[in-house]
C-alpha cells in the first residue's frame, strides 16, 4: 500500500505537521527496506511481530539509542492503527509491543544568573539586530514558548491593549500568553529599528531577518546558541533550554503546576511534570537551610 494516503491523514486529520509526517514516512520507508532485504517484499500491511521483533534487533545491534528506536516503532504503530481505521488489517501487530527501556534524559535550565548575565551583559541594542536578538531572548523567557511558535508569530498576534501574545501551538491550537512589561519595552524598541529597515518582504511577521524577510528556525537557534554560549557552560545552549528555563523558574517560584502547562500549550500535566525535578530540588535547598531542626 502507498504511504501517500497515511500522509495525508497525519497532515489533514491528524493535523500533524510537515516535520512531523516527513519523519514518520522516513522510519516506514526504513522498515520498508528492511522488509525488501529480508523477506523480499516491501508490504508493511501484511508483517507480524516476528518480522518487526527481527528489525528491533537489528536497530539495536546498529547501535541506534533506545529512545530513537522507541521512535520508529511508534511511527509504525500509527501507521498500523491508520491500517485498522480503513479497514486495510484487523490485528495490530504490535499490540503486544513493550517498548524500550530508556534513561531518563534530564534538561538542565539555565540558571537565574545566567540569564541575567545575558540579557543585562551580553546584548547592548545599537541596531536592528542586536534589538531583535535581545526581544527574541526576552520572549523565550518570559513565555516560554516553542521555536516554531515565535518564528510565526505575526504583529496581528499582539495585543497592546492587554499585553498578551496569541500563539499557535501543536495541532493548530492557540494560546495567550501574557507580555511583561519589560518584554513590552524590548517589543517597542524592536518595532522602531523593524520600521526602518528599507525592504520588508514578509510585512505580517513579527521577527524579520536584516533583509526584510522572516526568520527561520536555524537562525534563531544560532542566536540563542551565540549569547549563551559566552556565558553559560552547558553543553547545549538552544532554544528549548530557554523553554525548560522558563518552566521551572516559575516553579521554584512557586507557580502553580497547571497555570505552567497552560502556558506552554501542554495537552496533560504528564508533559509539564519532567520540570518539576528542579524545583524539587530547589525546595529541598530551601527546607534544609530554614529547618528548626535542621539548624547547627
Amino acid at each position: 500500500m502507498s504511504l501517500k494516503s497515511f500522509s495525508d491523514y497525519l497532515l489533514l486529520e491528524k493535523t500533524y505537521s510537515k516535520h512531523t509526517v516527513v519523519a514518520y514516512i522516513r522510519d516506514l520507508e526504513m522498515f520498508k527496506e528492511f522488509l525488501n532485504d529480508n523477506h523480499n517484499h516491501e508490504d508493511i500491511s501484511i508483517v507480524g511481530y516476528s518480522e518487526i521483533r527481527q528489525w528491533i534487533v537489528v536497530l539495536v545491534d546498529s547501535g541506534i539509542s533506545n529512545r530513537t528506536i522507541n521512535r520508529k516503532i511508534s511511527s509504525l504503530n500509527t501507521y498500523f492503527k491508520f491500517l485498522q481505521k480503513i479497514e486495510a488489517i484487523d490485528v495490530n501487530p504490535l499490540k503486544i509491543h513493550k517498548a524500550l527501556k530508556v534513561g531518563k534524559k534530564v534538561q538542565l535550565p539555565f540558571s537565574e544568573a545566567e540569564l541575567k548575565s545575558v540579557l543585562e551583559n551580553s546584548i547592548e541594542v545599537v541596531d536592528f539586530e542586536s534589538a531583535r536578538d535581545q526581544l527574541i531572548i526576552e520572549l523565550f523567557y518570559a513565555t516560554g514558548i516553542r521555536r516554531i511558535e515565535l518564528v510565526n508569530i505575526k504583529l496581528t498576534d499582539i495585543d497592546y491593549g492587554n499585553n498578551q501574545v496569541k500563539v499557535l501551538g501543536k495541532r493548530n491550537k492557540e494560546r495567550y500568553i501574557p507580555l511583561i512589561e519589560t518584554v513590552m519595552v524590548s517589543l517597542n524598541r524592536y518595532l522602531g529599528y523593524r520600521n526602518e529597515l528599507q525592504i520588508i518582504e514578509d510585512k505580517e511577521f513579527l521577527f524579520l531577518t536584516q533583509n526584510g524577510l522572516k526568520v527561520y528556525e536555524k537562525l534563531v537557534y544560532r542566536i540563542i546558541n551565540r549569547y549563551f554560549s559566552e556565558a553559560s557552560s552547558k553543553a547545549k545552549c538552544s532554544p528549548h533550554v530557554l523553554r525548560h528555563s522558563f518552566a521551572t523558574h516559575l516553579l521554584n517560584q512557586g507557580a502553580n503546576l497547571n497555570a505552567v502547562k497552560e502556558l506552554l500549550g501542554h495537552t496533560s500535566l504528564a508533559a509539564t511534570q519532567v520540570y518539576t525535578h528542579n524545583s524539587i530540588a530547589e525546595l529541598k535547598k530551601v527546607y534544609a537551610e530554614a529547618h528548626p531542626r535542621n539548624q547547627n
